[in-house]
Parts: structure tokens; sequence; C-alpha cells
């Protein structure tokens, strides 16, 4: 079984150096600062968003953040080892601060960070995680592919078969990490774990329901969805 790895509670100068090296270009949307990453390691945009949220005022513009990372497990505060992968692959475990389970990101995986100021848009998790559900649900929509969500389990599922994740962290009323819909990636570490703790669970993408578009452009689609949804 695959030992965890717990990142210190701390960031350090190179870590945000590194983030600062990866962002090309920011858009700025009102009322969101839309920042593409580009593929950057999963660890110090975790400490950069954590620090980024921790340090933020009532002023600060909400952001969200678009990015893919090399291949990783990350583990939420709930995970339960019985979850984790079955054989070792070489793929990193990484212990983080989100709730919910184990899942995996990779290349072609769209992620996208949610730095909001709950308060000020007076807005509940709950409320939240429907408008990141429903944003892909529209995203699908859109491209003649019906979706759903599940009440006993956030995320957007096909049929059976899910296609985007949700996890997050509120501190101070804010809140930071986010949601993965999977676009165009390998999906066989998936079959290793029991994807966001549950046994069985399958896993589909954009590309097996004959979506073809780059993942570029599918980024472009959701974060306006995000943007004019949230």
């Amino acid at each position: 079984m695959t030992k965890a790895t717990e990142s210190s509670s701390r960031s350090d100068p190179t870590s945000k150096a590194e983030v600062r090296a990866a962002s090309p270009f920011t858009v700025h949307r009102s009322p969101f600062t839309i920042r593409r990453l580009g593929l950057a390691d999963y660890e110090p945009i975790w400490h950069r968003m954590r620090d980024f949220t921790l340090e933020r005022t009532a002023s600060t513009p909400d952001e969200l953040w678009q990015v893919e990372h090399p291949p990783i497990y990350t583990l939420g505060v709930a995970a339960n080892s019985e979850h984790f992968p079955r054989v070792e692959n070489g793929i990193p475990l990484l212990k983080t601060d989100r709730g919910g389970q184990i899942t995996y990101h990779g290349p072609g995986q769209i992620v996208v960070y949610t730095l909001l100021d709950l308060r000020r848009r007076n807005l509940g998790v709950r409320a939240l995680v429907r408008r990141l559900e429903q944003a892909v649900i529209e995203l699908l929509k859109g491209y003649g592919i019906g979706a759903n969500a599940r009440q006993d389990a956030p995320g957007v599922y096909v049929a059976q078969a899910k296609v985007a994740a949700l996890g997050l962290r509120v501190r101070n009323g804010c809140c930071y990490h986010g949601l993965s819909l999977n676009v165009d990636m390998d999906l066989s570490p998936f079959r290793n774990i029991n994807p966001c703790g549950y046994p069985n669970l399958e896993v589909t993408q954009l590309r097996d329901l004959g979506i073809s578009d780059p993942v570029a452009s599918v980024a472009d689609e959701l974060l306006g969805k995000l943007a004019s949804g949230i």
C-alpha cells in the first residue's frame, strides 16, 4: 500500500516563486480574477491558494485558478486507508486539507480552484457545491450530453460514471480548492483506488463521451460557466 506524504503546514518562498513562474497570464473578468497556470505541481499550488485565503482581506477580489497537474493522488481530511491505492504504481500520494476522500489528478484533467469570499457573496457551502456542479452540467448540456448531480455523493455524473469531482476547504468564511473535470486523460490510475471513497465507482471523461475539443477550449467554456454561475 502506498504511504501518503503529509505536507508541512507552511509554504516556503520557493513554492510561491514556482507558482508565479507557472502563471503565463491573468485575465481580469469582473467579479473574478482568472488565472491560467498551465501544467503545475500540485503541492506549491495548494500552498499558494491556502496562503492567498489566509492573507486575503474583505476587499480582495475572488479568483479562479485553472490548472492541470502531473500525476498525483490527493487525500482529503476524511480519507480512509481502505480507499488508498491497492498496488504501488509510482504515483505520489499527498495528504491535503480539502474535504472528502481520495482522488486522482493528471494531465488532461481540468482543475479549477475557487478562491471565494463566501460571506461577501452570502453563499453557503452547499449552495456553492450545487453551483459548481451546475456549471459542469450546463457545459455538458452544450455538447448534447445529459449529466446530473447526486445528493449522496457530490460531483457530476453521466449515467452512473463520475466525470467531475469536488472538494473544498473553508477558512474564516472564505473557500479554496474546487473541482476537477476529466477531459482527455489516462483514467487507469482511478482503477487502483476507490474514487472519492466509493468502491467500484465508474469514472469517465469527455473524450469517451465523444467530445474531442482540446482541453484548453473546454477550460475556457468551463471558466465562463463558473464566472457567470457562481
